[in-house]
């Protein structure tokens, strides 16, 4: 196939393997929309996964998979009837078209309106990029990474790489006219290290990718610099003395302690649980929610971004959506339905979350806090979306003392809630940056990546928890 346009590619390497046209669409919406349904709604997905993982120099797994199938909708009033099917051909389709038909009917019943195709935006090539490297030059790159790894210091015990790469191929078909296609291609390389020195073992680890081909790592050795930041976050935590305990002024990092605004605040925003009112946000539209400084956006059209989309999964062309700004609550996110597969409804969701930059260099920052902590990354951490509550674990942290930044901490973390937070906000620094695209999210059991980011913060008060004594 030689075109670039993914509807076509949807259509050829989707519809026609399976001997389906697009009449047999239009017969399928039109069942559901026959047993009273208001809307109905087709979701062709081909996903091709694979996967090489390297331990000590050895290749200790390779995988390779081919997933397709349809995902079938119908909506009447307040009720939705949902169907699957890992068959595509006619009669499979038309089964899951009259299950779902079924589980939704008592609605006013639906119009079949015109085919309207949706070209969506440009964002990233329509590629699969599992084909764009070969796989020794695949298992290569892994073992100069390793190589790299351990040149770099004689106490780096394990090193763990990996390497991944998804081909998806989407079409969307609905009763109101979308038709709509896409084709997302996605990699990811994932470097872990241990290091250890006079009977203490610590690790490190960095990684990074996008809606790029497998060319991306090799452009400036960006594989061997994820090895290096990995062992660099590893000997930092060799030194790393128990982190203090209690309330404290806490300086967050650019990039990655982003994820923190992702899930304390970024799901309260999501418009399901805003129309539930389970959110901590819900009712509040107009509110001053946090600092005037914070203006927190998400953004589902940055080329290349590993949450970006040329359309959502259900066949919008994505946008960036203010949320908060300067402090005051001005959206939530509509739309952005994403589901992980053909097999799940789609779910308002995040794509890129991040705050926009302030008037505040970073050094400014640190040099203003007597006594506090700098974290400069995070590991993971647990939300109540309903209370806003949050437990986070940082992976580099440091002590600040007279605004310097002092001798590292391990073992901290940071405990709050959302709206508390961004309200303590009083620096937020001109260093914007985007995660390096490792983000996954997770929300009623499904997985979609993600990309999250924001400027260095000054949050003036955050319980800090430790084992210093």
């Amino acid at each position: 196939m030689t075109t670039s346009n993914p509807i076509e590619l949807a259509r050829t390497g989707i519809l026609q393997p399976a001997g389906l046209e697009d009449r047999h669409l239009d017969d399928a919406l039109g069942l559901m929309l026959k047993g009273g349904v208001d809307a109905a709604e087709l979701y062709f997905q081909f996903t091709r996964n694979e996967s090489w993982s390297l331990e000590d120099g050895i290749v200790k797994e390779g995988s390779h998979s081919i997933d397709q199938g349809v995902g079938v909708r119908a909506m009447a009033g307040e009720k939705t009837g949902f169907a699957y099917s890992d068959e595509l051909y006619v009669p499979a389709l038309m089964s899951a078209a009259g299950a779902a038909g079924a589980i939704a009917r008592q609605g006013s019943g639906g119009a079949l309106q015109g085919r309207q195709i949706q070209t969506g935006h440009r964002l990233y090539p329509a590629i699969d990029p599992i084909d764009t490297l070969d796989d020794a030059a695949k298992v290569d790159l892994l073992q100069r990474v390793d190589r790299h790894v351990r040149a770099l210091d004689s106490r780096v015990q394990q090193v763990n790489a990996s390497l991944a790469a998804a081909h998806d191929v989407v079409l969307v078909c609905s009763s109101d006219g979308v038709y709509a296609g896409d084709v997302r291609p996605l990699i990811r390389l994932n470097v872990s290290v241990i290091v250890e020195s006079n009977g203490r073992r610590e690790q490190g680890y960095s990684g990074g990718g996008g809606r790029r081909s497998f060319e991306y790592f090799l452009q400036q050795d960006l594989a061997l610099d994820y090895g290096s930041e990995a062992v660099r976050q590893a000997l930092i935590n060799l030194e790393a003395v128990p982190a203090p305990a209690g309330e404290m002024t806490v300086v967050l990092g650019n990039g990655w302690p982003g994820v923190l605004l992702h899930e304390a605040i970024g799901h309260g925003l999501e418009g399901d649980f805003n129309r539930k009112g389970t959110s901590a946000f819900a009712g509040r539209l107009g509110e001053k929610v946090a600092s005037d400084l914070c203006t927190v956006v998400d953004d589902g059209t940055l080329d290349g971004r590993r949450g970006s989309l040329n359309i959502d999964d259900e066949g919008t062309p994505t946008a960036q959506t203010t949320l908060i700004d300067k402090g005051r609550l001005v959206g939530y996110m509509q739309g952005n339905g994403r589901r992980q597969s053909f097999a799940h409804l789609p779910l308002p969701r995040m794509t890129n979350t991040y705050m926009l930059p302030g008037p505040h260099k970073a050094d400014e920052i640190i040099a203003s806090v007597k006594h506090g902590i700098y974290a400069r990354n995070f590991a993971g951490g647990q939300v109540d979306i309903t209370s806003g509550k949050f437990v986070f674990s940082t992976s580099e942290t440091y002590l600040i003392e007279n605004g310097r930044i002092g001798k590292p901490l391990k073992d901290a973390t940071l405990i709050g809630d959302g709206p508390t937070v961004l309200q303590q906000v009083s620096m937020v620094g001109d260093d914007l940056e985007l995660d390096g695209g490792i983000g996954v999210c997770g929300k009623d059991g499904q997985s979609v990546p993600v990309g999250v980011g924001q400027p260095t913060l000054r949050i003036d008060k955050l319980t800090v928890g430790g084992q210093a004594g």
